[in-house]
């Protein structure tokens, strides 16, 4: 399929995603293409073997899914919040990697292939579509830091939290002695009850204005 083809067709899924298209979901697209080539896969899959690590959410992490067939929800992909429009790639089936990210002087090249933009944001969403791939992203060969088939995990793999009791999938259970523990009750919880949650912010408001009785 020409590539210009393949690109509009790609940027119309993404779109119907959001209900319209921004420039991060271009350059998503774009970034996902190039890995294609660079890692020399048929992209979008329809199997699991291209694993993305996505920096960021959003947009662009929208046009990555609809360009690679990655996804969360098929554990195809994951978000590693760095807060970069940026992306590893990684071909399961061979062990390499490439990561993509934009040019830092593509803002600046896309106003100049789109000079009839009203606006920036206009330039970007019209320019990431015309620029070379050259002058607009930047891949390089990467090794990874962590063992990805361990991240995947094994199906059917299940424990049960010693403390709340609820299940633990994908070997992410802690061992504390003899104990299994979920991360929540082994300390990582991003969340707290909230009555507990409450009654920490009312000692805090008290540790704050020197009461010693409760905050009326």
């Amino acid at each position: 399929m020409d590539e210009k083809v393949a690109l509009d067709r790609l940027l119309q899924q993404t779109a119907a995603l959001h209900r319209h298209l921004c420039p991060r979901q271009v350059l998503g697209v774009r970034m996902g293409m190039l890995a294609g080539r660079r890692l020399g896969v048929d992209l979008p899959q329809a199997d699991k073997r291209v694993f993305v690590f996505m920096e960021t959410d959003g947009c662009a992490a929208d046009g990555v899914s609809v360009a690679t067939g990655a996804w969360v929800g098929r554990r195809t992909m994951r978000i590693v919040d760095f807060g970069k429009v940026a992306a590893t790639f990684v071909d399961r089936h061979r062990g390499a990697a490439v990561r993509i990210y934009p040019h830092p002087e593509s803002r600046q090249r896309a106003r100049a292939a789109a000079p009839e933009a009203a606006d920036r944001w206009h330039a970007q969403l019209l320019g990431y579509q015309r620029l070379g791939e050259d002058q607009m992203l930047v891949a390089e060969p990467v090794a990874l830091r962590i063992d990805l088939e361990a991240l995947l995990s094994r199906p059917g793999v299940r424990a049960l939290c010693s403390v709340c009791g609820e299940e633990i999938i994908n070997e992410r259970e802690v061992h504390c002695g003899e104990d299994i523990l979920c991360r929540s009750c082994a300390g990582e919880a991003y969340y707290a009850a909230a009555s507990l949650a409450s009654s920490e912010f009312q000692a805090e408001a008290m540790a704050v204005q020197g009461h010693s009785s409760p905050v009326p």
